[in-house]
């Protein structure tokens, strides 16, 4: 099998659409079109990972002066484990630095055991617990912080 050849670059609003089927196949409450077209409208890095020109997977984070919180991390079900997730995760906090953000945030699912390891290897610490903080299901969040002086 053929390793998986794929671009990353900035979300462009007509990336919308595909990132939405995305999203919906990947969270139980997922973003809509207008929840992405008003995010993008901000102070925000959203970024999208292309193979054969489709895209495959998507992340982005709402910036702060110095700080991050990465809002979305989603890789279609059908390419997810190819290394993707961590691709985009290297590229956004990469361009994260670049624009000065010193601090990057997330929240991850206290069972989503792929996502924290993904998160751990990149250099996010486990900085606490939001208790019932997701829906469908009700489940806690982990909040998990990267600092670009621990890398």
């Amino acid at each position: 099998m053929s390793e998986l050849q794929i671009s990353i670059r900035k979300m462009h609003t007509e990336d919308i659409p595909f990132v939405e089927e995305i999203e919906s196949a990947v969270f139980s409450r997922p973003w809509s079109a207008r929840a992405f077209l008003s995010a993008m409208q901000q102070d925000t890095l959203f970024v999208t990972a292309l193979a054969d020109e489709r895209i495959v997977g998507y992340c982005g984070m709402y910036c702060s002066f110095e700080e991050g919180e990465i809002t979305n991390v989603a890789v279609d079900p059908a390419h997810q484990n190819c290394g993707i997730g961590k691709a985009l995760m290297q590229y956004l906090l990469n361009q994260a630095q670049q624009k000065g953000i010193t601090r990057v945030i997330l929240e991850v699912r206290i069972s989503n055991e792929n996502a924290m390891r993904l998160y751990r290897s990149l250099g996010f610490q486990n900085c606490g617990i939001r208790k019932n903080f997701y829906e469908l299901p009700r489940e806690d969040g982990m909040v998990m912080a990267w600092e670009a002086d621990r890398r």
